[in-house]
């Protein structure tokens, strides 16, 4: 069975960074793309970024030039790097899994993560 776990959300001001991480467990990572995607309350979860086996990457408009997502397959994870966060970025942070190649909509997603919570102050 594979479960994801994330962790490094907290508490940020506007224009300052964080770094999230997925562990994922079980076998062949490779093989998975990995996608991270937030939710705010009332709202459907959305999108954020997603990488394949080869690092082709995907990101939503609203975090380009500000997220970068990337892995490591030796260590089965994978990590969002957020700069420059803004208020509106403030959500919880899924991590999601899926084999095969790399989508935008969450119900192509088989596996979740439990979610990491980021605020980000005005």
């Amino acid at each position: 069975q594979v479960q994801l776990v994330e962790s490094g959300g907290g508490l940020v001001q506007a224009g300052g960074s964080l770094r999230l991480s997925c562990s994922r467990s079980g076998r062949n990572f490779v093989s998975w793309a990995m996608a991270w995607f937030r939710q705010t309350p009332g709202k459907e979860r959305e999108f954020v970024a997603a990488i394949n086996w080869s690092n082709t990457s995907k990101y939503a408009d609203s975090v380009k030039g500000r997220f970068t997502i990337s892995r490591d397959n030796s260590k089965n994870m994978v990590f969002l790097q957020m700069n420059n966060l803004k208020p509106e970025d403030t959500a919880v942070y899924y991590c999601a899994a899926r084999l095969g190649v790399i989508r935008d909509s969450e119900t192509t997603y088989d596996d979740w993560g439990q979610g990491t919570q980021v605020t980000v102050s005005s």
